[in-house]
């Protein structure tokens, strides 16, 4: 059930809201070059709130803001928020912290996340102090804040609020990770579930409770049992098979489930869809970087 406060901001927001879900990259770290590493945007009313920041993320949001998504072109790249802090999933921090302040943007990038995301940006912001040395004071035009990045390192519930959008976190298993989380928004017009990486979490079923659309990770469950022992020992504590998300959605009741960050081992995007079928008779889709539903 809604809290009073969340009631209060879905009639405060925007009556004209238009919520749409872009998938920057739906790879994993298999070097995929049909798919970029995991990241997703969700855009309202011209602004955009990123989900993780995978590999190739910036040139994925200058593709999607050439494809009609104007809130996604670089120097409008201003909130990320990480699932978790595996490598995959934030190599393209430097990329979207750094690149689009060299293209102009004015306003500091604030990124969301775990314990431990703190030290991750500043470490990163260390690294490339000489570039940012040499571009304030080595003759090229630039400015002296849209560099800036500011770390808010969260735990479960809400974590973000503006006009546009409500954030909540929702902690997720995800093996060894004492901190993974994906996120649910809220905006005028549609709720939208991401699981970023997560083995079954009930959690995610009752964030979704009937949402718009749940975007979930998932692995094949017949391209599974191919898969050496220590690997399925590995894949089985931190995702989430295809007849285990069969089941979760069959709970979570999405309007539209949207995979994402598929392990096909070997299988087709069709396969991977008839083994969701098997337990789960909701509408499914099988992402792919820069689809938009």
């Amino acid at each position: 059930m809604p809290t009073l406060r969340t009631v209060a901001f879905l009639i405060a927001c925007n009556a004209f809201a238009d919520t749409r879900l872009v998938l920057l990259g739906t790879g994993t770290p298999n070097a995929d070059p049909e798919r970029s590493g995991p990241a997703v945007a969700i855009v309202v009313d011209g602004a955009s709130y990123l989900v993780d920041a995978g590999p190739g993320i910036v040139r994925r949001a200058a593709a999607a803001a050439a494809k009609g998504f104007p809130a996604l072109a670089p120097p409008h790249l201003k909130r990320v928020f990480l699932s978790h802090l595996h490598s995959d999933h934030t190599l393209g921090l430097p990329d979207v912290m750094f690149t689009p302040w060299t293209l102009e943007r004015t306003e500091a990038i604030h990124i969301y996340g775990p314990k431990g995301t703190r030290a991750m940006i500043q470490n990163l912001e260390s690294a490339w102090s000489a570039d940012r040395g040499i571009r304030l004071g080595g003759g090229e035009p630039s400015n002296r804040t849209g560099y800036r990045a500011v770390a808010h390192e969260i735990r479960p519930g809400v974590v973000y609020r503006d006009e546009r959008v409500e954030v909540t976190a929702i902690p997720v298993k995800h093996g060894a990770w004492k901190e993974a989380y994906g996120y649910r928004f809220v905006s005028r017009d549609r709720a939208i579930v991401v699981s970023g990486d997560a083995a079954p979490s009930p959690s995610l079923a009752e964030a979704c409770n009937g949402c718009d659309i749940l975007l979930h990770e998932v692995y094949s469950t017949a391209g599974f049992t191919r898969r050496p022992p220590e690997w399925q020992r590995y894949h089985s504590r931190y995702h989430t098979s295809s007849s285990e998300l069969a089941e979760l959605a069959a709970r979570a009741r999405p309007k539209l489930l949207v995979l994402y960050h598929q392990l096909f081992w070997g299988t087709s995007e069709a396969d991977l869809i008839l083994e969701l079928q098997q337990g789960y008779k909701g509408k499914v889709a099988c992402g792919r970087d820069l689809d938009v539903f």
